[in-house]
């Protein structure tokens, strides 16, 4: 999905009081007719089938409360400069971890908890706009506030009832409900009004309503485990970039705690798992102005363009089994690598096609 079909979730701060929403969930459940054959035994058998309906419908309803009250606490509303966003209470120590599109350039915040009424200060860590993730630190960790449990990215499934938890439109505490409808996507943001124009790999698909304000908030499977941190919702192009209803996405857990780890222990990311080609690049197009491929402007020295004989001038056609047109694909071919693998790159020279095997490096 290129940038022009993504959209970031952090929204304007409203005007006035921000209002509170609270969620409960009552779940319909309609029963479908039995077969009226003769006798007694077919009755209690429909009588049966109908009970057994209200009660699995119960039985969600019950699940769905149960990882409210378990992970709500843990999200928090992030007041950034005139922008709203969400956040995961990551540690004891007061750990916040978000997207690095919500606190943009801000170093100092008001984050409001679902247990307190006033808003709380907070500090920037770090921040690391190449996954789009930030850690930010509370001043003071206040009483009762819980760490979420974040779960094994691994485990994600097509077809998960996932509850998306933030702050839509500043409406803080709110709970969406849907389920993972993908997983393993590469999506690039847009750099326009504040986006960090990251390219992300292997994000988690839902079609739990994400809308803006979302961002950094929670995507929470019905253990209470926060599998993914909700940053983008889809745009519709043939709709004027309107938003394309039940298609969002999560950077999952795994990369959140990979990232978030590294902020607080370090103060910033060492080691980030991105493959890196090592070049500067520009998309370029051919006699008909369409994309065409990708002209290296700069090689770095010692990076994997580098070893691999690649210079200024050449253009990237092709990086292992995928074609390579613009800055984009290219990034989107490297989000689905990693730092070490080992693959063919295939790029012109003064109008000649030629071949290398690259060891891609890292971010």
């Amino acid at each position: 999905m290129d940038a022009s079909h993504a959209s970031r979730t952090r929204v304007p701060r409203l005007l006035g009081p921000v209002a509170a929403l609270a969620c409960s969930l009552l779940l319909v459940a309609g029963c479908s007719g039995v077969g009226s054959a003769p006798g007694a035994r077919s009755e209690r058998e429909g009588d049966t089938a109908q009970a057994a309906a209200p009660r699995a419908a119960n039985d969600l309803q019950a699940d769905y409360e149960r990882v409210i009250k378990d992970v709500l606490p843990s999200v928090v509303q992030i007041q950034a400069g005139d922008s709203l966003g969400s956040g995961v209470v990551y540690d004891d120590k007061g750990h916040v971890v978000t997207n690095a599109h919500v606190v943009g350039d801000t170093r100092s915040f008001r984050v409001t908890t679902a247990r307190t009424e006033d808003p709380l200060a907070a500090e920037l860590v770090s921040s690391y706009p190449e996954q789009d993730l930030a850690v930010i630190k509370l001043d003071k960790v206040p009483d009762g506030m819980r760490a979420a449990r974040f779960g094994d990215s691994s485990k994600v499934g097509v077809g998960q009832i996932v509850l998306a938890m933030g702050s839509p439109l500043g409406l803080s505490s709110s709970v969406t409900q849907g389920i993972v409808s993908a997983t393993g996507r590469t999506v690039t943001e847009g750099s326009s009004g504040g986006g960090t124009g990251a390219t992300i790999g292997n994000m988690v698909q839902t079609s739990a309503a994400i809308n803006p304000g979302n961002s950094g908030g929670a995507l929470v499977n019905l253990d209470s485990q926060v599998i993914g941190i909700p940053t983008l919702a889809a745009t519709d192009p043939g709709m004027s970039d309107s938003a394309a209803p039940g298609i969002g996405f999560a950077i999952p857990a795994s990369m959140v705690r990979t990232v978030a780890d590294q902020i607080i222990e370090d103060g910033r990311v060492t080691d980030s798992g991105r493959a890196a080609l090592g070049v500067t690049a520009r998309t370029v197009v051919d006699d008909g102005y369409r994309p065409a491929g990708v002209a290296v402007v700069e090689v770095s020295d010692g990076g994997a363009a580098d070893r691999a004989g690649l210079r200024p001038g050449d253009v990237v056609v092709r990086l292992g089994d995928t074609d390579i047109t613009t800055i984009t694909s290219l990034a989107e071919a490297l989000a689905s690598m990693e730092p070490g693998d080992r693959t063919k790159v295939t790029y012109t020279r003064d109008g000649d096609e030629r071949t290398a095997e690259v060891t891609l490096g890292e971010q």
